[in-house]
């Protein structure tokens, strides 16, 4: 077993990431729309892109549309997840793809937020849907003063700003209790599951009720 924190970056050296890229989202796309035809709950599924991906536009997005047609997989469905060093890249550019994408009702997510830029600006500008609390701060969340005066901070922000808030990593559930204080949205972690391929994940499917829903 090889981790994506060992062979992504390696990818990115390359054009290689570029074609692991193509793989992932169309595979993504076919995958995921077989499950909801087996009767898996149509939720959103979500896709990380890398700056590689996002410096060759018109690429990216005969890629994701081609997906999307040949699967049959709503738009609507699709969520991307950019990191902020993919977004300042360039600025304009990226708002551009964001905004033609959008026209396909596909969302957007701020990945890792919190360990790049955190440029305040930025987030006035991007038409982005959802802000993903790095998961170095969730870590010891229960414990740490500063961790959860953070998160606090950066939940009410994005409330006021019109964003929905994900926390990522949270494997306990006293950081669950804390992020609900917190009035978190969402919630992704091994508290609810580990990587699985997609059949493990439709066998292994329960409902588990709001508030604070899984991602």
């Amino acid at each position: 077993m090889i981790l994506p924190s060992e062979f992504i970056p390696i990818s990115e050296e390359s054009t290689l990431i570029n074609d692991l890229g193509a793989w992932v989202v169309n595979r993504t796309c076919h995958e995921f729309k077989g499950l909801i035809d087996k009767g898996f709950p149509p939720v959103k599924v979500a896709i990380n892109i890398s700056a590689n991906q996002f410096r060759n536009p018109n690429e990216l997005l005969d890629i994701i549309g081609a997906a999307l047609e040949s699967s049959g997989l709503p738009g609507e469905l699709l969520q991307l997840e950019l990191t902020e060093s993919v977004m300042i890249d360039d600025v304009q550019e990226t708002i551009a793809i964001i905004e033609k994408l959008k026209k396909k009702k596909i969302s957007f997510a701020i990945d890792d937020f919190g360990t790049g830029y955190s440029s305040l600006s930025y987030l006035k500008v991007f038409p982005v849907d959802i802000i993903k609390i790095d998961q170095s701060f969730i870590q010891d969340v229960e414990h740490d003063r500063s961790n959860s005066t953070i998160i606090g901070a950066i939940t009410m922000m994005a409330h006021e700003l019109g964003f929905r808030v994900l926390a990522e990593g949270v494997e306990t559930d006293q950081q669950l209790e804390n992020l609900q204080g917190h009035s978190c949205d969402y919630v992704q972690g091994h508290l609810y599951a580990q990587a699985m391929p997609g059949d493990e994940l439709f066998l292994s499917l329960i409902h588990i009720s709001e508030p604070t829903r899984p991602y």
